[in-house]
């Protein structure tokens, strides 16, 4: 793209051309072409068949996780058929602070397959808020390219008004008095009605910029002689963007309004941001509840952080599809975005191509479409101030009373310069021209990576939550309920003497519930286990 030597160029960068090279097929399987049309139904199928991968993804998760548990289920079915033969070698070989053999290996595997896709969810958290931000700094440097645009484009609308309603009050007052002060003198009245013709000239040539709203009411010209133009119908028309107001609803307006867009914009953005970090926040909360859950063994929380996993898992999967489907769009645009804008009904209503591409491009070699415009306007403006000057000279000391009136036409006249010399330094291509490259840039760049960081998050996070999904009922399963915790409590208090000796030093290789060798039971005596005496006599029976 051409581009003057004191604008940025721009230029699509990687992933929007890699993205840009996907393949598209419509509903009925059938190829199409990546231009961006987002009002043509064939390319918005396109976006849906895209979009429609994500959902076949979750099809295939929930079969995968369907799947696992039925293995589950059907193996610990198996496990319960084996007898009690194995689970009390099982038993035999544990300890008393965890699982051995068989099932404890198993039950170990299961808790560390849960951790690592905890851990995959956690860095795929990370990978989301680093991608909402960008995203969200990708969009706030659009609007605010849109709303420095959308200044600029009131600032011209104010010039062009107030030019026009000050010729107009010269027009109706100061030279309507000096041409009756100057009936008897006829030098003196043609010259007067000659900043007359020439400042209706300049009025018509400065409405010509607002006929790009000529649908909305008509603009206003030099023949209306009822009071001030309307200030609604003073659009530009290089800009073509206004109304600079935002409508009413939620309609892109005809021509297009940056001001309307960059509201809209940061309204969304707003919500999409919130809606982002909660998701995040969510994921993250289960995470963490998991973990504690496993490393507590609390059962029910494991449960409830099941019942939200699934939940996550959803919100992923249907957060991939979205994000895929805006990816590819934004690449599209962004790949030519010059020809959307000179194609696009919402921007080129009213205003010629030449317009638009003079400031889209802003090339050295394109001259300015309102040269012409410009120069005939000025030189009207030095000839009124060459004839005002004439009768400053020669008419006033003829006739005294006609210095005021000709004194308030000067003092409109240098109002009207300067702002004809601000309005001819707003209407260059540079101002616009950056902003519009600006914009380009907040979209294309960091929104753009944002986006592609979020599509990696809901790619691994609905992973991680497939695989905790997979994982997870069998480790709450296999914690031990609260009538086994009871029973064991029951069955370890049945000796008062001896249960928290037990506890206290345990005897290496000794079965559950075994006696340790601090007593030595004998009938109806005892013995000390490392004491000589003989034993005491027995007691004769009752």
């Amino acid at each position: 793209m051409a581009a003057m030597a004191t604008v940025p160029s721009y230029t699509p960068s990687l992933w929007v051309r890699m993205c840009h090279a996907l393949p598209r097929l419509d509903l009925t399987m059938t190829m199409r072409d990546n231009l961006f049309i987002p009002d043509s139904w064939e390319y918005q199928q396109t976006l849906l068949v895209l979009s429609s991968l994500s959902a076949i993804a979750l099809v295939l998760s929930l079969l995968v996780i369907i799947s696992f548990l039925i293995h589950y289920c059907c193996c610990r079915r198996g496990d319960r058929s084996e007898g009690s033969e194995e689970e009390e070698e099982d038993e035999e070989g544990s300890t008393g602070h965890g699982y051995g053999g068989k099932k404890g290996r198993g039950i170990c595997c299961i808790t560390w397959v849960s951790v690592a896709a905890v851990t995959l969810c956690c860095v795929a958290v990370g990978v989301g808020f680093y991608g909402n931000s960008e995203a969200n700094d990708g969009i706030y440097q659009l609007t605010s390219s849109l709303l420095t645009a959308n200044y600029t484009l009131a600032s011209i609308d104010l010039l062009v008004s107030d030019t026009i309603s000050g010729l107009q009050l010269s027009i109706a007052g100061p030279l309507t008095t000096m041409e009756e002060l100057f009936t008897g003198s006829k030098p003196y009245l043609v010259s007067t009605r000659n900043c007359r013709r020439l400042s209706e000239n300049v009025v018509f040539l400065l409405t010509s910029l607002t006929m790009a709203r000529s649908s909305d009411g008509g603009a206003w010209n030099s023949s209306n002689n009822s009071g001030d133009p309307p200030i609604a119908a003073l659009t530009p028309v290089p800009p073509s963007m206004a109304p600079t107001v935002a409508p009413v609803g939620g309609v892109m307006p005809s021509p297009f309004s940056p001001g309307w867009a960059a509201n809209t914009l940061m309204v969304n953005e707003d919500y999409r941001w919130l809606s982002y970090v909660l998701l995040l926040l969510l994921d993250l909360l289960v995470c963490l509840f998991i973990l504690l859950g496993l490393a507590k063994q609390v059962r029910w929380l494991l449960i409830l952080m099941t019942v939200l996993a699934w939940l996550a898992l959803f919100l992923s999967w249907g957060s991939l599809g979205l994000e895929t489907a805006t990816v590819v769009a934004v690449s599209d645009f962004c790949t030519d975005p010059n020809t959307f804008v000179l194609n696009s009904t919402h921007f080129n209503s009213g205003t010629s191509s030449d317009v638009l591409d003079y400031y889209l491009t802003c090339s050295r070699r394109m001259n300015s479409p309102f040269q012409q415009l410009l120069t005939q306007s000025q030189r009207a403006l030095s000839s009124i101030h060459t004839h005002l000057s004439s009768l400053d000279r020669n008419a006033l000391p003829q006739v005294p009373k006609a210095e005021k009136s000709l004194r308030e036409v000067q003092q409109i006249l240098n109002a009207t310069e300067g702002n004809f010399h601000q309005l001819v330094a707003l209407l260059s291509c540079r101002g616009l021209n950056k902003d519009y490259i600006d914009s380009l840039k907040g979209l294309c760049y960091d929104g753009m990576e944002g986006l592609l960081y979020l599509s990696l998050y809901s790619f691994l996070s609905a992973l991680a939550f497939t695989a905790i999904l997979c994982s997870l009922p069998g480790a709450w399963r296999s914690f031990p309920s609260d009538s086994e915790e009871y029973e064991d409590s029951d069955s370890e208090s049945e000796d008062p003497f001896t249960s928290h000796q037990a506890c206290r030093q345990p005897a290496v290789g000794s079965q559950r519930g075994a006696l340790p060798p601090f007593y030595n039971y004998q009938g109806a005596g005892w013995t000390p286990p490392f004491s000589s005496a003989p034993p005491l006599p027995t007691l004769p029976a009752c």
